[in-house]
């Protein structure tokens, strides 16, 4: 099974299954010097792990990450550092029930990628779904971690903005009450409908999808390139990887369709500071695949969750057409852990963005550029 590896300079490549004895992945090309413990990546895993709320999987995994190797105490500060070598990271599993998975090891279930992991490979992984299990996104986030350390001054926010058919309010949008809500919510009267809204939701045994919103300050302009290197469509492909993801749109995204040329484009001024200031941003912080320095801003569709209760139509490995319904723990909606994991993603290629953008140009151009003498 190839392609566990994402990233041109900044790589990271995850393994492990979901009900293994371990999940890790090792990332490398991250720049030498840098403080880095277990104590900076954890509180990041502790934002995903499962069995927080009711309105999540009750699987209970500490997700206590180990770093074994790459980093090393540095003899001047006494403190941790990356050295430049791969840093491998391991989360052991300690809460695995295989057995919910057995009386349905030979039925594909609808909407998940047994069959297709079957076709493809003559074999699948029945134990919650192995390599195609969102448990992996731990390790993602765990690299998202270490990516943030990267760029100086990067700061990447997430919220999830819609749930089913419920939407926030963006005028009442607070960044400080993400933290104060299970679902990651900027806006407290939403969270409250959210509750409602999935208590119901979970007690049928069903689930449903969401809307999650990324924001990235701090992206300094200049990164990507024109053609083949777009961020955008680096950064498309990065949050469609994670599961259960079926669309990303940057900045106005779909809604620019609904806009004439005048309102979609993002007029400009000189700033007071000198510097380019954009009276709106509908591109989302990247024109023709670059950065303009603007915050990036890109939001991702996370499917229901196909693990439920409710008896669904399919067929077996075998070709015979039978029912399946999944008993287990399951998220009632994916879309609420997704949110550390979309902020993890976008951290990562910015990152590995900033690292190609300082080793082909260096010092990004001074502007304004002075005009040559006539």
């Amino acid at each position: 099974m190839s392609f566990n590896t994402f990233g041109h300079l900044f790589r990271v490549t995850t393994f492990g299954e979901s009900h293994g004895p371990a999940i890790g992945c090792v990332v490398d090309g991250c720049p030498p010097r840098i403080p880095l413990s277990e104590a900076d990546i954890q509180p990041y895993l502790d934002k995903r792990r499962p069995g927080q709320s009711r309105f999540t999987t009750q699987r209970q995994e500490p997700d206590t990450v180990r770093i074994l190797s790459g980093v090393f105490t540095d003899g001047d500060s006494g403190q941790p550092v990356t050295t430049g070598a791969p840093i491998a990271l391991m989360i052991e599993n300690v809460d695995q029930r295989s057995k919910d998975y057995s009386a349905i090891k030979d039925s594909y279930r609808p909407g998940h990628a047994g069959y297709t992991c079957d076709v493809k490979y003559g074999l699948q992984d029945d134990r919650g779904g192995g390599r195609a299990s969102p448990r992996d996104t731990a390790m993602r986030v765990a690299a998202g971690a270490i990516a943030r350390k990267v760029v100086p001054g990067l700061s990447v926010r997430a919220a999830l903005i819609q749930m089913g058919p419920h939407k926030i309010d963006r005028e009442a949008w607070d960044w400080a009450e993400v933290e104060r809500n299970p679902f990651f919510c900027p806006d407290a009267k939403a969270a409250a409908t959210f509750a409602d809204f999935l208590d119901g939701v979970r007690k049928q045994g069903s689930s449903v999808g969401a809307i999650i919103e990324v924001v990235a300050e701090g992206v300094p302009p200049g990164l990507g390139a024109p053609i083949y290197g777009k961020l955008d469509g680096d950064l498309a492909g990065a949050v469609m990887g994670i599961n259960a993801v079926k669309g990303v749109e940057i900045g106005a995204g779909f809604a620019a369709a609904m806009l004439s040329g005048e309102d979609n484009a993002d007029e400009m001024r000189v700033g007071n500071d000198g510097r380019p200031r954009f009276l709106s941003n509908n591109a989302g912080g990247i024109l023709g695949g670059i950065s303009t320095g603007q915050p990036v801003v890109l939001r991702f569709v996370v499917k229901p969750t196909s693990s439920i209760l409710t008896p669904r139509k399919t067929v077996d490995r075998y070709g015979n057409e039978t029912e399946v319904m999944t008993k287990g723990r399951h998220d009632p909606c994916v879309g609420i852990r997704a949110v550390p994991i979309g902020e993890a993603m976008v951290a990562c290629v910015i990152a590995d963005h900033y690292l190609r953008q300082r080793g082909q140009v260096g010092e990004t151009p001074a502007w304004p550029f002075k005009k040559p003498a006539v």
